[in-house]
């Protein structure tokens, strides 16, 4: 007897179609970049309507949105920098292995693990 249900995966696409992609930036999130040149990122986080009216029975309101927030090391910066809305997955990754002067897969490797984790909060989306 199962007591949860296993999440329905997406469609399954090749290394070849991911990298093909291209992520752009969430347009309700907002940006502050630091003294240190750094970037942090400020989005929006809604509460599961479960908890929701949890909090709106007890007297909270019932426009539950909250703020969270990530701040980017330096390479993250320069990875959020690059996307535009116009370059690929594939082209940041060149990009990123000729400007911190990485082998191509090491690159590919902390690129895609860092749009993966944005795009698992929300930030990007890709297309």
């Amino acid at each position: 007897m199962r007591l949860f249900k296993k999440k329905p995966k997406g469609p399954v696409i090749s290394r070849a179609q991911a990298l093909n992609r291209i992520p752009s930036k969430n347009l309700q999130l907002r940006e502050e970049r630091l003294d240190s040149g750094e970037v942090v990122i400020h989005y929006p986080v809604t509460i599961r309507p479960f908890f929701a009216g949890l909090v709106k029975r007890f007297g909270g309101s019932d426009a539950q949105i909250q703020t969270r927030k990530l701040e980017l090391d330096g390479l993250g910066t320069s990875v959020w920098a690059m996307i535009d809305g116009n370059c690929s997955v594939r082209q940041l990754i060149s990009i990123f292995a000729t400007t911190h002067q990485l082998e191509a897969r090491e690159a590919e490797v902390a690129v895609t693990q860092f749009l993966r984790e944005l795009g698992r909060r929300g930030l990007i989306g890709m297309r």
